[in-house]
């Protein structure tokens, strides 16, 4: 028997390497937790039928002395990104038989270190959401209680690692969409810099902002999958080399910006500020000018960019189609019926964001504000070398709670939107639990491709927390 809760990515390489067990003896231990727990959370949509097959050609690689350190390592991968010959729906009607044609770039990083692909995971439609309750394919639910949501909107790759139906995950994080379930499920989540992981192979949702990146039960698992996908490609024109940056000795609190939160997290908070101090780091109080219009910002730049993004899917060279009385008519029928309420509305308001005589008063100044918020926080991070926020300003929320409040739901994003706003990184690390067991995440952010610092820091909060 394999504990799973307690494997890392060095250990199970350790332990293929001693010959303790082989790929196909993990692989049908996470398969026999995904069949025992899946059919309550559903964070697989799929689970592939070849994981086996997978399974016997890496053990090969350590039979012939090619293995890496991500070889045979059970890994979920989020509905919205391609991986070839495998269905690739975003979790959406309107892709549900859309087979990919081709490998993204951080799928094909994977395949060449031998990885093994246990399924594609639910996520809140097109990634528009963040409690994965948007998905045409059903809610997932969060692994520490049922009744409640396991954020979004890679909420499936968050649950599917938390539950141990897979060691790690690839999400997608355009607004918090890794941080926030990561937090929500106990695990931790990195949004890399923007232009560190290449997009290639990745469903847009708004170009500017969304990047993949890992989910996975430690930070040192974190590190070692960040350090496979990054780096440039040709194939995406916005990515660059990363860097070596020095270690964090000081860290920013934005105290004025943690209002409305919830009492626990908030405590929760003071208190790993109190364990980053016992560390050794300085704490220091920071204004962050402008952070206050994060949301407000992110919210007319994303959905402008949605509706940008989202005109290819009108049935005609890819996806379902429905039959209309004309051509006009057949795009009404098609884009009504086969997108979900979230989608039509972000679609409708990028549309009216950008609409002649609007997008000077709202697409073009939240732009600037983007602007003055970007440079306000890499000003801040020239004093202080991280800052740390809570991840979310609550816990898991009941399913169902802010569905009819888009505004409440949209709200849930206040601490995460900046780092895509600005493109820094930020990674989410468990923190504690409530008195609920509904577990919590500190969130720290670097500058930009200063991703090694944050490892550090994370790391050494994890052993003492």
């Amino acid at each position: 028997m394999i504990n799973l809760s307690e494997l890392t990515i060095k250990k199970v390489h350790d332990h293929f390497k001693n010959g303790d067990f082989t790929v196909l003896d993990l692989v049908k231990e996470y398969k026999k937790v995904i069949d025992e727990k899946n059919g309550d959370i559903n964070a697989y949509l799929e689970v592939f039928g070849d994981i086996e097959e997978q399974a016997v050609e890496a053990q090969k690689r350590f039979t012939d002395g090619t293995a890496t350190l991500l070889t045979g390592i059970p890994i979920a991968v989020k509905d919205n990104i391609l991986i070839k010959g495998r269905v690739a729906s975003a979790a959406s009607k309107i892709l549900e038989n859309y087979h990919a044609t081709y490998d993204a770039t951080v799928i094909a990083k994977l395949k060449e270190a031998g990885a093994v692909f246990m399924g594609r995971t639910n996520m809140d439609e097109f990634a528009m959401g963040g409690s994965t309750e948007n998905s045409a394919f059903g809610i997932t639910r969060n692994p520490y209680d049922l009744e409640r949501v396991s954020g979004g909107s890679s909420g499936g790759s968050a649950a599917a690692v938390a539950m141990d139906g897979a060691l790690c995950a690839l999400g997608t994080d355009t607004g918090g969409s890794i941080r926030q379930p990561a937090s929500f499920c106990g695990v931790v989540g990195l949004k890399p810099t923007y232009g560190a992981v290449s997009r290639y192979g990745v469903m847009a949702m708004a170009a500017s902002l969304n990047i993949p990146g890992p989910i996975t039960k430690s930070v040192e698992d974190c590190e070692v999958l960040f350090n496979l996908i990054k780096g440039v490609d040709r194939l995406d024109s916005v990515t660059i080399e990363g860097k070596t940056s020095s270690e964090a000795k000081s860290i920013g609190v934005p105290r004025g910006f943690l209002k409305e939160i919830d009492k626990e997290v908030l405590e929760n908070f003071e208190q790993s500020l109190n364990k980053l101090k016992s560390l050794g780091y300085e704490i220091k109080e920071i204004e962050i000018p402008n952070i206050e219009y994060s949301v407000a910002t992110y919210y007319v730049v994303m959905p402008a960019e949605v509706s940008s993004d989202m005109a290819r899917y009108d049935g005609v060279k890819y996806g379902e189609s429905l039959e209309g009385k004309d051509l006009v008519d057949g795009y009404f029928q098609t884009r009504g019926h086969l997108f979900g309420k979230e989608v039509k509305r972000r679609i409708i308001l990028g549309t009216y964001v950008l609409s002649a005589g609007y997008s000077e008063q709202y697409y073009n100044k939240a732009n600037q504000v983007r602007n003055l918020i970007t440079k306000s926080i890499k000003k801040v991070l020239d004093e202080v070398d991280v800052i740390v926020l809570p991840t979310s300003p609550t816990p898991a929320f009941k399913i169902g709670e802010k569905t009819d409040d888009p505004i409440q739901m949209y709200l849930a994003d206040i601490f995460t939107v900046a780092a895509n706003l600005t493109g820094l990184p930020a990674i989410s690390v468990p923190s504690g639990t409530t008195s609920l067991n509904l577990p919590l995440g500190l969130q720290f952010m670097s500058k930009h491709l200063e991703e090694d610092k944050l490892f550090e820091l994370g790391k050494k909060f994890e052993k003492i927390n």
